[in-house]
């Protein structure tokens, strides 16, 4: 399947405009850098939930339904965010993965969004078989700065849509709109994850995931902590994989992240004992649940557990109780 006839850039673009009509109610500005809009949704604007399902939706290059809903962890209930697709491997590896490592002109910044696929500037792009032609391209970026003029010119150049063209999103780890758009980055987290451990996510037909919302932190580095645990420990996702039984065991086993030789540790604990982002085991990266049903046989495969004690140190949660 080719992503041509989804024009994703083109979906995502239109959801952008939406947005834009509806700032101030959601909380955002917007401004022409270089001639490209640059939309900021929580670096000095303040964004807030809705911004923020708009963000993932535009990640998913509008493939997706996304929206909030009661969750809940260690009997309490606690604001979740909700992904469902169709279309998983496009909207999640070809558009919403965050696989960009944008580095020009002082500036850094991961960057997701349908644009990656216009820019090639990685390999899973190339990997997935997708391509897009447009001359308009939208890029989402998780970032506490907003980009100069040098980055806009840099980011058109090699997605080769004129800077009137260009849609750029930005929100930090540490923003009511960063906490959602993490969090609903569930799904593809275990699509990401079956790359690694050598299955293929196209055949991955379906698939729906929930996950907890966790409160913004004080800073980015704790918000980074906060949003991988909410993944790493409170998520479910469940997945229609066209494929017999022996592949999807094989699979279910694989695939949460308790099968990681570093589950049981909040993030940030774990970024602390080795220094190094890097040196955390990659298969931690992955849902903390998952079920795998096959329409083959009709038979589904659940592995994986939720940690609502994880998720109460990383989230700094204190029970006062009542007389």
């Amino acid at each position: 399947m080719g992503g041509h006839e989804l024009s994703l850039n083109g979906r995502a673009a239109a959801l952008v405009q939406e947005m834009l009509a509806r700032r101030r109610e959601l909380r955002i500005s917007a401004a022409e850098v270089a001639g490209a809009t640059v939309v900021d949704c929580g670096v000095q604007a303040p964004g807030g939930w809705e911004a923020g399902l708009y963000f993932a939706r535009i990640c998913l290059a509008d493939l997706a339904c996304v929206a909030l809903l009661p969750g809940e962890f260690g009997g309490k209930v606690w604001p979740a965010v909700m992904v469902a697709t169709d279309h998983p491997a496009l909207a999640c590896l070809g558009s919403q993965y965050a696989g960009w490592s944008l580095r020009r002109d002082g500036y850094g910044a991961m960057g997701s969004g349908p644009a990656r696929l216009l820019a090639r500037a990685e390999e899973l792009v190339g990997r997935l078989g997708y391509g897009e032609q447009a001359d308009c391209a939208v890029l989402a970026l998780e970032a506490g700065q907003l980009p100069s003029p040098a980055v806009i010119e840099y980011v058109a150049e090699k997605c080769g849509v004129p800077p009137s063209g260009l849609y750029v999103l930005v929100a930090p780890t540490a923003s009511p709109v960063g906490s959602v758009q993490v969090a609903a980055r569930m799904v593809e987290t275990g699509l990401h994850k079956m790359l690694a451990v050598d299955y293929d996510p196209r055949r991955v037909v379906r698939a729906w995931g929930t996950c907890v919302v966790p409160p913004v932190a004080a800073d980015d580095t704790e918000a980074l902590g906060r949003t991988n645990d909410a993944v790493l420990y409170g998520s479910t996702v469940c997945y229609t994989v066209d494929d017999g039984d022996e592949a999807l065991e094989r699979l279910a086993r694989e695939l949460p992240s308790r099968a990681s030789r570093d589950w049981g540790k909040p993030f940030g604990e774990l970024w602390r004992q080795y220094g190094d982002f890097y040196a955390i085991d990659p298969h931690l990266f992955s849902p903390a649940e998952v079920c795998l049903s096959s329409p083959v046989s009709g038979r589904t495969f659940r592995a994986g557990s939720r940690r609502a004690d994880l998720l109460a140190r990383s989230f700094a949660l204190t029970e006062i109780q009542g007389e």
